[in-house]
């Protein structure tokens, strides 16, 4: 059935108007992980709306160098503690910290949660031991460097937490 009201007036310069309108691009989230090109290692890349979120999403993007987050288990925590001068020195320790737990447990983690107060961080990660099979581990992390490390804020607010990891 017919709308018997009539339709109203549009102007074509009102209809070039409302064609020209486009919906804005959605926003990312603030929390989320990078991977960034780099020579023969891999450079990662954390952000998130504090500095805390954007060391964990760093921790998860080094994860996603090694396998697919979403196969890990977050069966088992560990805890980490780590104190540094700045804040880029203490990314640096607290994926180092990460390194050594993989490696000397042949674990692999899927979450992390991670308190900083002043230059101290105490973090926690979840995960499970490596099943070669279904995890297919792709690298081995060696060492997280200072090859284009930076912790800041840019001017929208979100945190970022980046360096190359040694593969």
């Amino acid at each position: 059935m017919r709308d018997p009201r009539p339709a109203p007036f549009v102007s074509s310069a009102a209809r070039r108007h409302v064609v020209s309108v486009r919906r804005a691009p959605r926003p990312q989230p603030a929390a989320r992980w990078e991977h960034f090109p780099h020579d023969a290692d891999v450079g990662i890349c954390g952000l998130g709306t504090s500095p805390e979120e954007a060391f964990e999403q760093a921790a998860l993007a080094m994860t996603a160098a090694v396998t697919d987050p979403e196969r890990v288990a977050p069966e088992q925590r560990i805890e980490v503690e780590c104190a540094a001068p700045d804040l880029e020195t203490l990314l640096v320790d607290w994926l180092n910290a990460l390194i050594y737990e993989m490696a000397t447990r042949g674990m692999c983690f899927r979450r992390f949660e991670v308190h900083i107060d002043g230059n101290r961080l105490h973090g926690q990660a979840w995960g499970e031991r490596i099943d070669a099979r279904r995890h297919d581990p792709a690298v081995e992390p060696k060492g997280a460097t200072f090859t284009a490390l930076r912790v800041a804020r840019d001017e929208g607010g979100v945190w970022r937490a980046q360096c190359v990891i040694d593969v």
